[in-house]
């Protein structure tokens, strides 16, 4: 079983460039698809402080960040932090880089997915000038970015290890947080007696 679960792991790196000074990279590992994201951050020439941090939906680098898109927002709902229930997957909040501008630190993640049609494979990451206020202040911008500003840096999310194995069946294309599931047994359930089964 080990080794089963050991060759379903996907792993995926990005390279972090930008018109500044701002380089890094990050990797992000997941076990299966019923296992959060583990993301290892580093990145250095950035103002110290904390900077937005998101996955955008497009892995197009032809006009540097700028088209990358959108976040990553599948679900079509309003911008939050990692922690909110309602949140695009691409919501990763923010990273603080020290006085030396660096920033290296680690998280899981529950939402994102390198398994499923909901795979972050392919898209973006891009670290931004400003601070992440998680949908929580009155900016015009902050249910749409968290008005994190200009694009400081960006790369695309690309493979790192082999993807040769066959992919094992998924529930969903990412990950699915307690409470959908109770709202979605909850709808089954009125669905059924309505029906009169």
């Amino acid at each position: 079983k080990r080794q089963q679960k050991q060759e379903q792991s996907k792993k995926a790196v990005v390279f972090l460039q930008g018109t500044s000074n701002v380089s890094g990279n990050v990797t992000l590992s997941q076990p299966s698809c019923t296992e959060p994201v583990f993301i290892e951050v580093n990145i250095i020439g950035l103002s110290p402080g904390k900077h937005g941090f998101h996955i955008h939906e497009k892995g197009d680098l032809s006009d540097g960040c700028t088209s990358t898109g959108g976040h990553y927002n599948p679900d079509k709902v309003t911008h939050g932090g990692p922690a909110d229930q309602v949140r695009h997957v691409g919501d990763l909040g923010n990273v603080v880089a020290d006085e030396n501008g660096v920033v290296k630190t680690s998280f899981s993640d529950t939402v994102v997915s390198l398994f499923g049609s909901y795979s972050v494979l392919g898209r973006a990451i891009v670290v931004h000038a400003g601070v992440d206020d998680f949908g929580k202040t009155n900016h015009p911008d902050s249910l749409k970015t968290g008005n994190a500003g200009g694009r400081l840096a960006c790369g695309i999310i690309g493979i790192l290890s082999p993807f040769d194995e066959p992919e094992q069946p998924c529930s969903s294309g990412h990950s699915v947080r307690p409470l959908q599931i109770v709202l979605g047994l909850m709808m089954s359930t009125l669905v059924v007696r309505a029906l009169g089964y």
